[in-house]
C-alpha cells in the first residue's frame, strides 16, 4: 500500500521536493512551442507531424502534473501523470523524426540511395518506435498499479515495471541507433548525385536537423536507461536536476529546432525541384544586355534619323 510521503516499501514516488517554478517554466516553454507547430503543421500542411504535436502536449501536460506534486508529494495520481507523459513524449518525437526520412527520400527520388526503401523505412521504425512505446507505457502502467495489495505484492510489480521500461528504452535506443546509421548512408550516397544536388530543395539542411534531433533523443534514452537501471534509489532519479538537464532541456531542444527548421517547409513540394526551372528562373531574372552594335553594323532602329517616304503624285 502507499505509505507516508508516497511510499511502497522501499520505494518512494519523489525522493525530493519538486520544483514548482522548474515544473511552470516547461509547462510554458513546451505549451508555446507546441502551439507553433500547430501553425506550421496547418500552414504548410505537415500532418506527419502530428505525432511530434501530440508529443509536445504529453510534456506540457506532464510537467503541470509535476507542478501539482510541488504541493503534495503524497498524491498518486499527478505522479503517474507525469511519469507516463514525459516518458513516452520522446517516442512520438522519434516516430516524427522517421517519419521525416522517409518523406525526404521520397522527396529527392533518393528511393535507391538508401539501405532500406523509403516505404519500409518507415514501417519498420514507426513499428519499432510504437513496439518501445507500448513497453514503456505498459511498465509505467504495471508500476502505477503497484498501491494495490501488500507491500511485497507492490514491490515485485514496481521491479517487473522498472524492467519492462528498461526493456523498452534498450529497444528504443536499437531502432535509433540503426536509424542513424541508415540516414548515414543515405546522406553519403546522395551527396554524390548531380541531379540531387541541382534541386532547389534544402535536403542537406534537412539532413542535419535530423542529425542534431537524433543525437538529442539518444542522449536523452541512454539516460533514461541509466536511471531506471540504478532503480529507485539511484542517484540520478534522487536528484531532480539530472531529469531537467538530460530529459526537459533536451526535448525541448528537439521541439525548438523542428520549429526553426521545420520539415514541411523545408520538403514543401511547391519548391521548384527541376533544374530547367532553375535555368529558366535565372534567364528570366538576368537584366538585358546593353546594345552592341550588329554584325552589319547597323544603328539600332530606334537611333536611326527619320525619312520621309515617297508622296503619292499629284494630277493635278
Amino acid at each position: 500500500m502507499v505509505g507516508k510521503h508516497g511510499d511502497v516499501g522501499d520505494f518512494q514516488l519523489y525522493r525530493y521536493k519538486p520544483s514548482l517554478p522548474a515544473a511552470v517554466i516547461f509547462i510554458v516553454l513546451f505549451a508555446i512551442t507546441t502551439f507553433i507547430h500547430v501553425f506550421q503543421c496547418w500552414k504548410h500542411r505537415s500532418l506527419f507531424m502530428i505525432a511530434l504535436i501530440v508529443g509536445g502536449t504529453f510534456e506540457f501536460v506532464g510537467y503541470a502534473g509535476r507542478a501539482v506534486s510541488a504541493h503534495n508529494t503524497q498524491s498518486l495520481n499527478p505522479y503517474i501523470i507525469q511519469t507516463i507523459l514525459i516518458l513516452l513524449g520522446p517516442s512520438l518525437f522519434a516516430a516524427t523524426i522517421y517519419m521525416i526520412l522517409g518523406r525526404l527520400i521520397r522527396r529527392v527520388d533518393g528511393e535507391k540511395l538508401s539501405p532500406i526503401r523509403a516505404t519500409w523505412l518507415t514501417k519498420i521504425f514507426v513499428l519499432g518506435d510504437v513496439l518501445s512505446f507500448l513497453l514503456q507505457g505498459g511498465g509505467a502502467g504495471i508500476m502505477s498499479g503497484a498501491n494495490k495489495g501488500d507491500a511485497k505484492n507492490a514491490q515485485s510489480k514496481i521491479d517487473l515495471g522498472q524492467k519492462v521500461i528498461i526493456v523498452g528504452l534498450v529497444l528504443q535506443v536499437i531502432f535509433f541507433g540503426t536509424f542513424v546509421i541508415v540516414a548515414g548512408v543515405f546522406h553519403m550516397r546522395a551527396r554524390k548525385v548531380t541531379h540531387i544536388q541541382a534541386l532547389g530543395i534544402p535536403w542537406e539542411r534537412c539532413m542535419h536537423v535530423l542529425y542534431a534531433t537524433s543525437v538529442l533523443i539518444f542522449v536523452r534514452s541512454i539516460f533514461r536507461v541509466i536511471e531506471y537501471a540504478q532503480g529507485n534509489k539511484g542517484f540520478l532519479i534522487s536528484h531532480e536536476i539530472f531529469l531537467y538537464i538530460f530529459d526537459s532541456v533536451l526535448m525541448l531542444g528537439v521541439m525548438v529546432i523542428l520549429n526553426v527548421s521545420h520539415p514541411g517547409e523545408l520538403l514543401d513540394p511547391r519548391r521548384r525541384e527541376n533544374p530547367h526551372h532553375l535555368l529558366e528562373e535565372r534567364d528570366m531574372n538576368r537584366e538585358p544586355p546593353a546594345y552592341q552594335g550588329t554584325n552589319m553594323g547597323y544603328p539600332p532602329a530606334s537611333n536611326m534619323p527619320y525619312v520621309e517616304g515617297p508622296q503619292p503624285p499629284n494630277y493635278r
